[in-house]
């Protein structure tokens, strides 16, 4: 866990694709723009999300008070793909995110990029990457500030972080974290709901 900094990051799965969808349908323009590198229509962002795939890749997301999805990150694994020079080994997994401006300001790319991390060390990547449009500052310091390489061409830009090995401490690390964020959403989701029930049975009375 990460003490007072730490957010609840839920695994999401494929019965959670029409709140991904949702949550991508909520971007505005410029959004969508920097995320996908063009200017992602509504019938490309659905073909986007039916094809993810959550056996081999993993999706995270942020859900607010409110149980709205306000971030999410989808890590892809990259296979036989890595920096330039890179050993014949290499595994990497590439990092994209989205936050709603509801979640702005609240370092919530940060920490899913951090998740991210931890999830790709423990599947045995020895590499992550950002492929990011070249004014996308925001993304591209997350991940100088994380030590990555950045590789610039024209209006494109990757970023490739070098990780360290997966360890005992990462998967429990993992285990910890989705576990309590599943506790916290339940908790929230029943909470909601019985506000809901007490909010009907005062209208009715």
């Amino acid at each position: 866990m990460h003490g007072e900094h730490w957010v609840p990051i839920r695994d999401l799965h494929a019965r959670h694709r029409p709140r991904i969808l949702d949550h991508l349908l909520h971007l505005d323009e410029r959004d969508r723009y920097l995320r996908f590198g063009f200017l992602a229509t509504q019938h490309q962002l659905t073909q986007y999300v039916a094809s993810i795939d959550f056996k081999r890749d993993e999706v995270f997301g942020i859900f607010d008070r409110k149980l709205r999805l306000v971030a999410v990150a989808h890590l892809a694994a990259l296979p036989g793909h890595g920096p330039h020079e890179a050993h014949p080994d290499t595994r990497a997994m590439e990092f994209g995110v989205s936050v709603l401006p509801s979640g702005r300001g609240k370092g919530l790319g940060m920490r899913l990029f951090q998740h991210a991390i931890t999830h790709a060390r423990n599947q045995h990547a020895t590499h992550m990457m950002i492929h990011a449009l070249s004014e996308n500052a925001p993304m591209l310091r997350i991940a100088a500030k994380a030590g990555a390489v950045i590789e610039q061409d024209g209006p494109d830009s990757q970023a490739w972080l070098k990780l360290p090995p997966d360890t005992v401490g990462s998967h429990l690390d993992s285990s910890l974290q989705s576990l309590a964020a599943e506790v916290i959403y339940r908790v929230k989701y029943r909470v909601m709901h019985i506000s809901d029930w007490l909010r009907m049975l005062m209208a009715s009375s």
